[in-house]
């Protein structure tokens, strides 16, 4: 015992001393990207090659974004050695079990070490967050672990991760989501609620609300009623992954009817002076035109396996379907509503939330199972994202201002695969001289390719989390690359021909 104070007041010393060997935080960090030399060309290149010799550790932060992008792609992979290590831990487990009921030894822990790591690291949700440790450790090993803390808990804004949690575990309560059903259950009686119905109403209507109870909201109700209503059928691989790709993209451009609801649409509407009539009159009827052309195609596409389907059989469980009282229906949009209004506030949404959990408790008759799993991982994976993403502007800006109207919604298209695209949008805001032309363009390029990868919008990783257990390897990332490509393509004709 004396050992271990001994050694904890060693380590206690040894940590002070590291921390104020560390000095005073790089208050200049991230570098400010108005603070670079200026140079002499036009060049996106020049500009990228400039502000890398101005400032190294520009080049080993996107190393290890570029790192964190490429695990994701590796993910389906490295889930599937978990699961080959865990089968042979179990053969292993199944044969010392024999020998150890004869020996009267008892059985050994049946847990796999090795197929839980790789699980882990084989989680979408955990992948940036895991890359961000090694960015960290990085911060501190170049500019001080001052300057590492100072950057995670002062400049990084964690506020929509946070926000994405609590309006996720809203969206999926009973309440809301027996609302929600109700309301597209008119709309599928019209097709006599067969399973093309919903999926059609799902697809079509889930997006637009959007712009009105944000994006994640959206997200989450939608993939949870598909999950009811059409995945729980066991359609074919290529239909389920032409759904999930149609979904991320419809959600991606729903919420542009409004300006406060989609988060790309968020960074630039105070600057730009974009309201709700300038939205729904440049973007909002491009978005609709897109998302209708777009279900069209793939219910053309797979028009056979569509109207094949057969409505699953109904719920064993009787209190699925006992009403909810409209009053509990209406306080809980009273708190969805309430998150929304304080989006921007933290400590406002987080303490709504708190007295939300004690409504629940005392109406907990009328409440499913709270399940913070997937909220808590999903916001995981987006503070991991803005952790990464905060480093990334001395290379996504000079290449955003450098391109014309076409090349620059191709760009930011391109460029949102990769990365948010509410954070393309945010450093366009910084790029001066644009153009009203430009301006839609690099918006509306962030908004089409938001349904391209699980990291191009913030609400992605919501509908994968509730999805992919109807994934068996997980969700690919080439196979959910297929599915959104075709409607990304007609969004972008929708935004730019018509």
């Amino acid at each position: 015992m004396n050992r271990l104070l001994r050694l904890s007041v060693l380590f206690a010393v040894f940590a002070t001393a590291g921390w104020s060997a560390a000095g005073a935080p790089t208050v200049d960090f991230p570098r400010a990207l108005d603070s670079y030399p200026a140079v002499d060309s036009n060049s996106a290149w020049e500009v990228m090659k400039a502000r890398a010799a101005a400032e190294p550790f520009n080049i080993v932060a996107t190393v290890i974004f570029a790192f964190a992008v490429s695990h994701t792609f590796a993910s389906a992979r490295i889930r599937h050695w978990a699961h080959v290590i865990e089968e042979r831990h179990a053969a292993a487990m199944k044969k010392k079990y024999a020998r150890q009921d004869r020996d009267g030894d008892g059985h050994p822990e049946e847990v796999s070490f090795w197929g839980q790591i790789l699980h882990f690291f084989g989680e979408v949700e955990a992948i940036f967050g895991i890359w961000a440790i090694a960015l960290f450790g990085a911060i501190v090993w170049f500019k001080g672990l001052d300057t590492g803390v100072h950057y995670i808990a002062e400049t990084v804004n964690f506020t929509e991760p946070m926000f994405v949690v609590i309006i996720m575990t809203l969206a999926s309560t009973r309440p809301v989501l027996k609302m929600a059903e109700q309301a597209l259950r008119i709309v599928a009686a019209i097709g006599r609620g067969r399973p093309v119905a919903w999926w059609l109403s799902i697809l079509t209507i889930a997006p637009l609300l959007g712009s009105f109870i944000t994006e994640p909201a959206a997200m989450t109700i939608a993939a949870l009623l598909l999950v009811k209503q059409f995945y729980v059928l066991n359609p074919s691989t290529r239909l389920k992954y032409a759904t999930i790709g149609l979904l991320f993209v419809n959600i991606s451009i729903g919420g542009t009817l409004t300006h406060f609801a989609a988060p790309p649409v968020l960074m630039v509407a105070a600057k730009w002076g974009w309201d709700m009539t300038y939205m729904f009159t440049h973007f909002g009827w491009h978005a609709v035109s897109g998302i209708l052309l777009s279900n069209l195609i793939y219910f053309l596409l797979f028009r056979k396996e569509l109207l094949a389907m057969r409505s699953a059989p109904p719920d064993p469980n009787p209190a699925s379907d006992e009403p909810v009282p409209v009053w509990v229906t209406l306080v809980h949009l009273a708190f969805l509503g309430f998150t929304v209004w304080m989006a921007h506030y933290p400590a406002l949404f987080i303490g709504g939330f708190l007295f939300y959990l004690a409504f629940a408790q005392a109406t907990a008759h009328h409440q499913s199972k709270l399940d913070l799993r997937a909220p808590l991982l999903v916001g995981f994976f987006l503070a991991g994202l803005v952790v990464h993403g905060g480093l990334q502007g001395w290379w996504i800006q000079p290449v955003l201002g450098s391109l014309g109207e076409v090349p620059l919604f191709a760009g930011a298209t391109i460029l949102t695969a990769f990365n948010d695209n509410a954070l393309i949008t945010y450093l366009a805001t910084l790029v001066p001289g644009f153009t009203e032309e430009l301006k839609f363009a690099v918006v509306a390029g962030a908004v089409t390719g938001g349904g391209l990868t699980v990291i191009a919008n913030a609400p992605n990783p919501a509908g994968q989390s509730i999805l992919q257990r109807y994934f068996p390897e997980g969700v690919s990332p080439l196979g959910l690359l297929a599915g959104a490509l075709i409607p990304t393509l007609v969004v972008a004709f929708s935004f730019m021909v018509l």
